[in-house]
């Protein structure tokens, strides 16, 4: 049995057995960048809805249930491989990266977009397959503010999550098909990351540029003011 399928059957056996409590704990593991792909626990999740495997408790809907222990088993994922980066570095990661399968090439990527586009990539790879998670390591080495960290990765884990439940639920038995469609959305949604990322760059851009042309033009006038009133009190001065 291959890797693949054995994470596979992993996974599913988890959410069986333990329920909302195993897809906390499976999307926190992918948050911490191991090697559990959303896709299939939030997918079979949905599914498991559609099943009634998965059903309300204390009156709160089976979906709310599912999307919360997703996303908040992610962003606690997510905050162990932030204070990853935060207090080990990208050597460090890189060093111990090879013993837990990580994709070295995808931390340099995702190192590179936060280098260049900031804050906002922590919210927009989050809708990145296999991109999503590595993006917490170069937010930690830079030191990003942890409520801001917190709040785009909540956010657009939120996003991510809810999708993939919907469809879980909505495919039922065929839910399996769309986990191979996600290689395909991968390149899609990078498209879609970096026309995003450059109008935010341009728009900051400009609004940077027409700061300074108000800040230039307000220094003018006021050495204008100034020079015309130093000019005036010159005339209005009495000869001696």
């Amino acid at each position: 049995m291959g890797i693949i399928s054995t994470i596979f059957l992993w996974t599913t056996h988890a959410i069986q057995a333990m329920g909302y409590l195993g897809v906390f704990f499976l999307m926190l593991l992918e948050g911490a960048l191991l090697p559990i792909p959303s896709e299939i626990v939030m997918l079979f999740g949905g599914y498991e809805v559609f099943q009634g495997n998965l059903g309300p408790l204390l009156g709160i809907p089976a979906f709310v249930l599912l999307l919360l222990a997703g996303t908040v088993g992610n962003l606690v994922g997510a905050l162990i491989a932030y204070h990853i980066g935060y207090f080990g570095g990208k050597p460090f990661v890189k060093k111990v990266g090879r013993y837990l399968l990580l994709d070295e090439s995808a931390i340099d990527k995702t190192t590179a977009w936060f280098t260049k586009y900031g804050k906002i990539s922590v919210f927009l790879t989050r809708l990145v397959p296999v991109f999503r998670t590595f993006i917490s390591i170069p937010a930690g080495i830079a030191k990003m503010n942890r409520i801001q960290f917190s709040l785009y990765t909540f956010i657009g884990s939120l996003i991510w999550d809810s999708v993939l439940i919907y469809m879980g639920y909505s495919l039922g038995s065929g839910w399996q098909t769309v986990v191979g469609i996600f290689d395909q959305f991968q390149y899609v949604s990078l498209a879609a990351f970096l026309i995003i990322a450059v109008w935010l760059y341009w728009t900051k851009l400009a609004s940077r540029n027409t700061k300074e042309k108000i800040s230039s033009a307000l220094r003018k006038s006021k050495s204008f003011v100034t020079g015309t009133k130093r000019s005036s009190d010159e005339k209005d001065k009495p000869l001696e």
